[in-house]
């Protein structure tokens, strides 16, 4: 992206808060901007899960979750509420320079991190048809601060912004060109996630992370993107969260006839369409059993169905990574650097066993024992693409992007 986080802040001593929203889970952490560089590990962190359902819980990391009472009528306002008891109890006498939210469409208006305002705030509004699945939870929570809260800056972060870099041959969409002028385009997302490898992979691998990229995101929501030079010029996902990658419940790439065959022929709704291909489908949908490969692995085995749609299922998706890769090292001219990441990506070895042994033609030759170990490196030393795997830290990019939006409005005001 275009603006450059600076680790020069003036806020030493503060805090920032992070905020990744959900349909039903709040992930929070606070990092000490009183440090330089800000260090990416938070100070504290954790989670609030069921928002909405029967047994919200609210866990911080290290610690066992527990039963939480929500507010049935307001659970979203009653998670955060419970966030900020634990924000304060840890503040100590520092102030909360801000809260940064990862927001996840900007739309073709907002690339860069940007404080948000009530007009700001509607602009967004406008976008939640584009991403149904979280636009409309990250701007509760910025809703409810800026009434509860008015003078602490929120920073919206937004993950189709990494994206902006692409050539509009990758962004634009077949067809009539009004559609492009209207904004239906690829976007592009997982940006946050992409962003922190543009530093991780030039810090771990240096000159190497400047060639040709690709960083495969695979967790419940699955993309990859293509860099050059450690920024985007292709991704998977494109208009919606719903293209590309076969993902947990989501179908990615689906021939639009068969959406409009669901709705003419066998007479689906819209909102029954809408819930089959972002609820119902993926490897959930195709295995029956779960949405998660490495519960799905464990049934391959199995007689009869059961054992078939989990073979099948887990087939699909490797084909359909690997499928992916294989273009988008079309679009680079070749690939020097693999990386996976995200939670299955990080923690799912015969994942990424499989999506490289059907990558050997480009030159990737698997470090078995290293792969088993999730070690940063995967790959054998002669590999011709070198393999590895990095944790990702959304929530770091975007208490340093808020940082620096702080300090940037700073150096204007003091000008």
């Amino acid at each position: 992206m275009s603006l450059v986080a600076t680790d020069r802040y003036h806020t030493r001593g503060d805090l920032v808060l992070v905020l990744n929203c959900g349909s039903s889970s709040i992930k929070f952490a606070l990092f000490d901007a009183g440090q330089v560089p800000l260090p990416k590990a938070p100070v504290w962190n954790g989670k609030v899960q069921g928002i909405g359902g029967p047994e919200p819980t609210y866990g911080e990391t290290g610690m066992t979750p527990e039963r939480v009472e929500l507010d049935a009528g307001h659970p979203y306002r009653a998670a955060l509420a419970r966030i900020r008891l634990g924000v304060v109890a840890r503040l100590g006498g520092r102030r909360l320079a801000a809260v940064a939210h990862r927001v996840v469409h900007g739309g073709n208006r907002y690339f860069e991190p940007v404080r948000i305002d009530a007009g700001i705030l509607a602009d967004l509004k406008g976008y939640i048809p584009l991403a149904p699945l979280h636009q409309p939870f990250a701007l509760e929570a910025i809703d409810i601060l800026l009434r509860d809260r008015p003078d602490l800056p929120q920073i919206a972060c937004f993950d189709t912004g990494f994206h902006h870099t692409i050539p509009d041959v990758e962004q634009i969409l077949p067809l009539p060109w009004d559609a492009w002028q209207r904004g239906l385009r690829r976007y592009g997302f997982h940006g946050l996630s992409y962003d922190y490898m543009s530093v991780a992979l030039q810090e771990r691998y240096g000159d190497l992370a400047r060639g040709r990229t690709i960083v495969a995101h695979l967790g419940s929501g699955a993309s990859l993107c293509a860099m050059q030079d450690l920024r985007s010029v292709a991704t998977t996902m494109g208009f919606s969260a719903l293209d590309g990658l076969m993902m947990g419940t989501r179908t990615g790439a689906l021939d639009p006839g068969a959406v409009l065959y669901l709705m003419e022929i066998e007479k689906l709704s819209l909102q029954e369409v809408g819930q089959l291909l972002y609820h119902r489908s993926g490897l959930l949908g195709v295995s029956g059993i779960s949405s998660e490969p490495r519960v799905i692995v464990r049934h391959e085995n199995d007689q009869g169905e059961s054992g078939d749609r989990a073979r099948m299922a887990l087939a699909l998706f490797v084909r359909r990574v690997v499928r992916e890769i294989g273009a988008l090292a079309a679009v680079l001219g070749g690939l020097d650097l693999l990386v996976f990441t995200a939670g299955v990506g990080e923690h799912n070895a015969f994942v990424r066993e499989r999506v490289c042994n059907h990558l050997a033609w480009l030159g990737i030759d698997l470090d078995v024992a290293a792969n088993d170990a999730n070690a940063a490196v995967i790959s054998v030393p002669g590999s011709r693409v070198r393999v590895g795997v990095e944790p990702t830290n959304e929530e770091w990019i975007a208490a340093r992007h808020a940082l620096a939006v702080l300090e940037t409005a700073a150096g204007a005001a003091a000008c």
